[in-house]
């Protein structure tokens, strides 16, 4: 069974939120009915029901609630985010409901379900810690502030993404303030409202090559001032209150704190997390310390007494990289047009995973920016996904770069319905006169997010809850950061990175210069990953809520660099706004370690290797989360998962 691709044009504000209203009239019908049998309680009759409900919503979301994320109109963007909230309540709502509760309790002490195996045991397992994680166990009374302030969370979340989606600013530059700034960046800026200047905003595109390449000090000062103060007026009192509401859901259901509460659901707990960086972090220390020692001549040159700030060390970690490496970041992306990279990314996972890729004319999609695509198994030809890329920036759009499932791959009764899948990114986008050219670490971005795509779009589970991504939260980044090293092999780059004016491929110097400074100040930026983790951690772990502005002054000297006075991280830091990565951000890490482990095996037995492509595809990506991340990993390793290959490539090993 394929699905009919969504008309995303003909959405007006009214049909986006109602398509999700809708969706969750008739899957109340479903829950209802499964509620209120007389009959024998059966997995058919009681849980099916929950199954097809959820993806009925799910598919819905991905008409109407993901519309906040990415359409052009404000209106629809609206409509998107109340969307998002009705889904998102409802969806917290079903582990509240004491009927449903009741009828699921009893269905798993009697009937078939001692009999069941596989992906419906673990369905059924999985309900019942989500009711007891609602506090089913608790009074009427308690359950019902525990919603309140579920829900409540909610709207905070809604309202955290959509300010800083919503957010615009920049600063009017000068030639002075833009000096070392290359023609190509400078020919796609807007014009300031005074004669002769430049507007430099903070969405990524512009914010980004000016603290790589900015010569005057000063401006990437003021840049990166506006750049952490996003939205910070409006979402910082919304951050704070949804620690404290975090909080508050832990307490009243007996943790000890939002960490121990949201870590339940995950690969690891805050002790093992706690004890990961602390395994770590004094290695990297030291490293990150003798790193800064090398830039510290290339500061000295030109601010002379002056320590390196945090708007400093993006500027200086570029030229350090070109000075000692020869590795220009602006030469590099000559041989980068998204197009390539986006042609080779297909080609190569066409050949690892036996997959192909075919560009859908004529879409139908929410901007004319937006491609979607095809996705067919190589072996038998039948189409098992769709793929959307909405890689550009503009006006109220997601600010970074993410993947969703718009719909998920699940057994139906027509058959199996196949998944759809979109990436939100935000890289340059090409003119009449230039293309779109990625920064190497840009198109590193994509292949991260496209790590995603595969994940659900490889899936063969029949049931949502366990489709794709659906893993621990703390494993889910696996199947990406392992995709980020193919970026970094010689025989990978070989096969697509062509220089945009000549069509020459990428000399083999260069990828080997690119390669010796991968691991350039290694250090220094793992421990801002750190820094990140522990910033989390800091708000919902510990003994108590703690302001996000505190968390950020406590802990940025992990970095190693002075903090940036009067910003505010947390008010932009949109994970914090994310359910699945609130005391979880460590996972980045965390999963990176696996990904690393997993990568080695293409390594040893050839990265291009088909077979081993195929092996990764059946035993990781296909199955979803049915079986926990480490019996994944130790069914595709054949050992147990092991932390040497990330230690290495950190520099600690």
């Amino acid at each position: 069974m394929t699905s009919e691709l969504t008309d995303y044009t003909v959405l007006t504000p009214e049909t986006t939120l109602g398509v999700v209203a809708d969706s969750l009239r008739e899957a109340d019908e479903l829950i209802a009915a499964a509620v209120d049998i007389d009959e024998p309680r059966t997995y058919a009759n009681t849980l099916a029901p929950l199954d097809a409900a959820i993806t009925l919503t799910n598919d819905a979301y991905g008409v109407g609630g993901f519309m906040s994320q990415v359409h052009p109109d404000e209106a629809i963007r609206a409509a998107g985010a109340e969307a998002e909230e009705l889904h998102s309540k409802w969806l917290a709502g079903l582990a509240f409901r004491r009927d449903l509760h009741e009828a699921v309790k009893s269905y798993s002490e009697a009937g078939d379900a001692t009999g069941l195996t596989g992906e419906e045991r673990r369905n059924l397992e999985f309900w019942l810690r989500d009711f007891r994680q609602a506090g089913q166990d608790l009074s009427q009374d308690k359950r019902e502030e525990i919603e309140q302030l579920r829900n409540r969370l909610i709207e905070l979340n809604v309202a955290l993404e959509r300010n800083l989606a919503e957010w615009e600013d920049g600063i009017d530059m000068t030639a002075d303030q833009l000096a070392g700034m290359p023609d190509n960046y400078l020919e796609r800026l807007e014009p300031g409202k005074h004669a002769g200047t430049h507007r430099v905003t903070v969405a990524y595109p512009d914010y980004v090559p000016f603290m790589d390449q900015a010569t005057n000090r000063d401006a990437r000062q003021w840049l990166q001032f506006k750049f952490l103060n996003r939205a910070a007026t409006a979402n910082m009192p919304l951050l704070n209150e949804a620690v404290q509401v975090r909080w508050e859901i832990a307490r009243k259901l007996g943790y000890s704190s939002f960490a121990d509460y949201a870590m339940e659901t995950k690969m690891a707990d805050p002790d093992a997390v706690a004890d990961f960086y602390a395994s770590i972090v004094p290695g990297l220390t030291s490293l990150g310390q003798s790193e800064l020692a090398l830039l510290r001549p290339l500061m000295e040159a030109d601010n002379p007494g002056e320590p390196i700030e945090q708007w400093d060390w993006s500027y200086y970690d570029a030229m350090q990289r070109k000075q000692d490496f020869g590795v220009d970041d602006n030469e590099v992306a000559e041989y980068f047009p998204l197009e390539a990279v986006v042609a080779g990314m297909f080609d190569i996972c066409g050949d690892m995973f036996g997959i192909d890729f075919t560009e859908v004319a004529n879409p139908k999609t929410w901007h004319p920016d937006v491609s979607v695509y095809t996705i067919a198994d190589r072996a038998s030809g039948r189409t098992i996904a769709h793929y959307y890329a909405d890689l550009h920036p503009r006006p109220g759009k997601f600010s970074h770069a993410a993947c969703w499932r718009l719909q998920a791959g699940v057994n139906t009764p027509d058959g199996y319905r196949h998944p759809v899948t979109v990436v939100a990114a935000n890289f340059t986008k090409p003119t009449e006169d230039a293309p779109s050219l990625l920064k190497h670490d840009e198109a590193v971005t994509l292949f991260h997010e496209f790590g995603h795509v595969l994940h659900n779009a490889l899936t063969e589970v029949a049931l949502p809850r366990f489709s794709g991504t659906q893993t621990e939260r703390d494993f889910v980044e696996a199947p990406s950061q392992i995709m980020e090293n193919w970026m970094w092999e010689p025989e990978v780059l070989g096969r697509f990175a062509r220089h945009h004016e000549t069509g020459e491929p990428i000399p083999a110097d260069l990828v080997a210069k690119m390669v010796a400074a991968r691991d350039q100040n290694v250090a220094l930026k793992t421990l801002r990953q750190v820094f990140y983790g522990h910033y989390d951690l800091a708000l919902h772990g510990g003994h108590g809520p703690m302001d996000a502005d505190d968390a950020y002054y406590e802990h940025v000297a992990l970095t190693l660099l002075p903090p940036h006075q009067a910003t505010h991280l947390g008010a932009s830091f949109g994970h914090m706004a994310s359910d699945g990565y609130v005391a979880g951000y460590y996972g980045y890490l965390w999963s990176k370690v696996y990904g690393d482990d997993m990568f080695s095996v293409f390594s040893d037995e050839g990265v291009l290797n088909p077979a081993v492509g195929e092996r990764y595809r059946r035993a990781i990506l296909a199955k979803g989360g049915t079986i926990s991340g480490m019996d994944l990993l130790r069914g595709f390793l054949g050992r147990e998962p092991s932390s040497e290959a990330f230690l290495r490539q950190i520099g600690l090993g």
